[in-house]
């Protein structure tokens, strides 16, 4: 027995409008999907810095980096990952420079939209409880405050990892 092979449309092949259509409803559903998710509220941290100063030095620590240089704007320097945020208005900092300040607001490219600025505060202050926290160690164990302590208090250091 002979089976005759016959021409049978392709399911799904479709016409080039259609697909075009298709793929430009997907591509609009997407980009709205982005959008939509796209939260640019949030807060940074680091060094306010003359604009003046590039993110090499301002890692560096120099010195030109808290000078007032006329004509430039106030920037925040994140040294966790080395970059330069311009911030608007610059009258909420304009008497910050140099410290160390947490900014919230709204990032618009690469400027930050400033709604508040606080001083950046590091670790408890002398005489805190720390919270209650679970870490694993080197070796895998679970370490608690509790199995730390020791019978004169404990001294605990997190130590993130050097930038070198």
């Amino acid at each position: 027995m002979e089976k005759s092979l016959t021409s049978m449309p392709a399911v799904g092949v479709r016409s080039p409008a259609e697909r075009f259509f298709v793929c430009l409803t997907a591509a609009f559903f997407l980009t709205s999907l982005a959008l939509a998710g796209q939260n640019n509220s949030g807060s940074w941290s680091g060094v306010i810095v003359s604009s003046a100063c590039n993110a090499d030095e301002a890692f560096n620590e120099s010195s030109e980096c808290t000078k007032n240089v006329p004509g430039a704007k106030l920037a925040l320097y994140d040294d966790t990952s080395r970059v330069m945020y311009g911030l608007e208005p610059q009258s909420s900092i304009a008497a910050r420079l140099g410290d160390a300040v947490t900014i919230t607001g709204k990032l618009d490219g690469d400027t930050i939209r400033v709604s508040s600025v606080g001083s950046m505060s590091i670790g408890l202050a002398v005489g805190d409880k720390a919270p209650a926290f679970s870490l694993r160690d080197q070796f895998g164990r679970a370490e608690t405050l509790d199995s730390l302590k020791g019978a004169n208090g404990t001294v605990l250091l997190f130590f993130r990892s050097a930038d070198w």
